[in-house]
């Protein structure tokens, strides 16, 4: 028997009010509390008492709670065992300890575990005491828990008061509105706990939105998911292990907000109705440490409500979300909808999203004009930014929005200011989903792809700074036509598709860069500077795999975006006893699938890993090449060598030899990797010249923090070298080698082309220069022929920043170079 069972029993027989009281409330407080064999029998000993006994022990346990058991975090055993002693006794002397520990329990996330709370929640109820809307709360998430008790379940059936879980910014503004029909609205919509909606469901939710009106409903309910995702109304108390509660959606309302998706499906289709879906499902699919996406049952109500709602806005909201969601369940429905939606018009899915893409007022390529009364809102598209400007009658420039504006166009003002949003969105996603053609074997129509490349108001202001082929010949835009290289207008054609360097001499790469250069075109993503990865001499020899990436040491969850955006399927690493395929890529039209090898880093739990066990860094092997329907390779996530995982007596399939891929499927996956590697590489990171945990990555850190370049740092060499001359400082800069040399007044510096990191005179001395998480653009460097080169950026901050080392005022630096 255990020692405090063993106290309790011998307190209640020698009927010991104040010692029993006191064993009680330890035996509730200490570790044994939480076994219910234990807990339960010292439950069972003082409901065995009688009620002069326990009156005594009430009197004792109310003078110990308040003398301790106030100021302590929510303890369910304790909430148990005051109603167990009190609850039924003469004036229920424990009732307002009682409701003190309740009223903790409001500032918990939920737990899977009773330990008797819903039987005090019942026994208050039934007493008449109304329990708090935080209790209501923690007790209906307790009943959502994957391994909830079935009285938990029953009790939350009961609670219908408040309609939605108070903590939450949105629902606490839709309970502040809700009353008669808006409360029977939010009720049902609480309901939406699978997948898709019945019919039985939406014929309720219409019968429901009838007494209050599409329009009221749907202005609300936007009204309402413009607040999802902001930080929870009152924090919750205890974050124990794993993901952080305040960073997620509560499941009661969650299940709430799938419902409102649903009724706005419902309801006629508007603009806001797409965009506002549209953000919902972005905000679910943000990611929570430890957790992934905070919510995708969200994420996949809102594309759902999106698939239901004809138009062009919803189906270009679809589109754009298809080039933007990674989260692999979601991004399934997205191209569910989008090849449903294809059908139906009787398209391909390519030119359905190329037809989904709306102007957004825009009337020209990348202008629009639009007059509220003697002002004029000007619309701009300059690079994939949009600008809003303002004019007065006068014809002057005005910097802000005119206060006429303010008071008598508002409904104009924020449908221009939310069209700035959209056109911002698109065009990042447009951006990638032209990007991906290369690899698609896109081709087009000649009136077809003016319609709606070269000349769409919004495509076309990418379109026409990309270089293409019509009929095989190579062109640019510039002032206002199609031009040859030799600037000859090209008026006609039969079909056109997107120009790459691979296959191309050299010379005629480099005279596209210099007409791109003549007509001061910046391009959206890297195309005449694309870098190409032809066969080396090393891949001919390995024959069916490249080393050329490997032996990199790279951070995981970067890799793991990295791979989603750029079309990889790729399962992260956890520290446990358990397989995983490499990161692979798909190419239907090539009938192949590329494979890159990688593993988990390490082996420390906690240095090598976050506290849910997914590795922190990876190690990368071979990239291979198999036909696309060939057994999928598979190796231990803490390493060891792949092995193809065969079925039903299938035999193995060899890799393809690297010399029959495709020269530009090759370089396209290459750089897919290089990427991968140049962004995610603990070798770009300044701070780790210590080498990370213990030092083991040092060497690593250091022979690619200054080491040879890749392809991509060439491209950016030979970049500079046209670029560097044309900087104000010019006289004090060379580029030799793998550096960019910066003579400063009190040093100089050698800025390495592919990490960034700064070596400084003398002894090639580290120098720490953190750039900003925003760091995108640099000012001052002039034309740049690309933009997206995040490195090229740092290079040229830091080179500008550093010709100036006097001028530094950061401490962290400045104590650097003068120490």
């Amino acid at each position: 028997m255990p020692i405090r069972l063993g106290k309790v029993r011998d307190h209640a027989a020698a009927r010991e009010a104040g010692p029993l009281a006191y064993e009680a409330l330890r035996a509730a407080t200490a570790r044994e509390g939480f076994r219910g064999d234990v807990w339960s029998q010292v439950v069972a000993e003082l409901e065995s008492l009688d009620p002069a006994l326990r009156a005594d022990v009430a009197g004792e346990l109310g003078r110990l709670y308040a003398e301790s058991g106030s100021e302590q975090p929510a303890r369910m055993p304790v909430l148990r065992m005051l109603q167990v002693v009190g609850a039924d006794l003469p004036g229920d002397p424990l009732a307002a300890e009682r409701a003190a520990e309740l009223d903790k329990l409001g500032l918990e996330p939920s737990v899977w575990y009773g330990n008797g709370v819903e039987v005090v929640a019942e026994g208050e109820l039934a007493a008449g005491r109304p329990l708090s809307a935080p209790v209501v709360a923690f007790l209906r998430r307790c009943a959502l828990e994957a391994y909830r008790r079935p009285e938990m379940v029953a009790l939350a059936k009961k609670l219908t008061e408040p309609v939605l879980n108070v903590g939450e910014a949105w629902a606490e503004k839709a309970m502040a509105q809700a009353d008669g029909a808006w409360r029977a609205l939010l009720a049902h919509a609480a309901t939406a706990t699978s997948a898709k909606p019945t019919v039985k469901w939406d014929k309720e939710a219409l019968t429901l939105v009838g007494p209050i009106g599409p329009d009221a409903v749907r202005a609300a309910v936007l009204d309402w998911l413009a607040l999802v995702g902001r930080p929870r109304t009152f924090a919750f108390a205890t974050v124990r292990y794993g993901p952080d509660p305040n960073l997620t959606f509560d499941p009661y309302n969650a299940n709430a907000l799938r419902g409102l998706s649903w009724i706005l499906a419902l309801l006629p289709a508007h603009p806001d109705t797409a965009r506002a879906l549209g953000a919902l499902v972005e905000t679910s699919l943000k990611k929570v440490a430890g957790l992934g996406p905070v919510n995708p049952k969200v994420a996949n109500a809102g594309v759902n409500a999106l698939a239901r709602i004809d138009g062009e806005a919803a189906l270009a909201e679809l589109a754009r979300l298809a080039t933007r969601v990674t989260y692999k369940a979601t991004l399934k429905l997205l191209d569910a909808a989008l090849d449903t939606r294809a059908s139906a018009l009787g398209l391909t899915r390519e030119e359905t999203e190329e037809l989904a893409v709306p102007a957004y007022g825009l009337t020209d390529v990348g202008r629009a004009e639009i007059r509220l009364g003697d002002v004029t809102a000007r619309l701009e598209v300059r690079g994939t930014k949009t600008v809003l400007t303002w004019v007065a009658a006068t014809g002057k420039a005005v910097k802000s929005v005119p206060a006429a504006v303010r008071r008598d166009h508002p409904d104009e003002l924020k449908e221009l200011k939310a069209s700035v949003k959209d056109l911002d969105k698109m065009l990042s996603a447009q951006v990638e989903r032209l990007d991906r053609q290369f690899l698609a074997r896109r081709t087009w129509s000649y009136a077809a792809w003016r319609e709606r490349c070269l000349d769409h108001p919004l495509v076309g202001t990418l379109a026409r700074r990309l270089l293409w082929t019509v009929d095989g010949t190579p062109v640019g835009f510039a002032d206002g036509a199609l031009r040859t290289l030799g600037d000859d207008p090209v008026e006609h054609g039969t079909e056109v598709a997107l120009w790459h360097p691979v296959g191309r001499e050299p010379a005629e790469v480099v005279a596209w860069r210099d007409w791109l250069e003549l007509h001061a075109i910046t391009q959206p993503f890297k195309q005449a500077h694309r870098e190409v990865y032809l066969l080396t001499d090393a891949e001919r020899t390995t024959g069916t795999y490249s080393n050329r990436f490997a032996a990199h040491i790279v951070r995981q969850h970067q890799f793991h975006s990295l791979a989603a955006v750029r079309g990889w399927r790729n399962k992260l690493r956890l520290c446990v006893d358990d397989e995983a395929p490499p990161a692979t890529r798909e190419l239907p039209q090539w009938g192949l699938r590329a494979e890159y090898w990688i593993e988990g880093e390490g082996e420390e739990y906690g240095v090598d890993t976050t506290e849910s066990g997914s590795y922190l860094r990876l190690r990368t092997d071979q990239v291979r090449f198999y036909p696309i329907d060939a057994p999928e390779n598979s190796a231990h996530c803490c390493g060891g060598e792949y092995r193809m995982w065969l079925r039903d007596g299938a035999d193995p399939v060899e890799p393809l030899p690297l010399a029959d891929i495709p020269p530009l499927v090759l370089s396209e996956v290459l750089r897919d990797v290089d990427l991968f590697v140049g962004v995610a590489s603990v070798g770009n990171d300044p701070t780790w010249q210590d080498g990370g945990p213990g030092g083991r990555f040092r060497e690593y850190w250091a022979s690619y923090g200054f080491g040879e370049l890749n392809q991509s740092a060439e491209t950016r060499r030979v970049l500079l070298e046209r670029l560097v001359p044309r900087l104000a400082i010019a006289g004090q800069c060379t580029i030799e080698g793998r550096f960019l040399h910066v003579k400063g007044e009190l040093r100089t510096y050698k800025i390495h082309l592919g990490s960034g990191n700064i070596l400084m005179t003398p002894n090639d001395q580290y120098l720490c220069i953190v750039p900003k998480s925003s760091a995108g653009t640099a000012t001052g460097t002039g034309y740049l022929p690309f933009e997206g080169d995040r490195t090229l950026a740092v290079v040229l901050s830091k080179a500008l920043m550093l010709a100036k080392d006097t001028e530094i005022t950061d401490p962290t630096i400045v104590s650097q170079i003068r120490r």
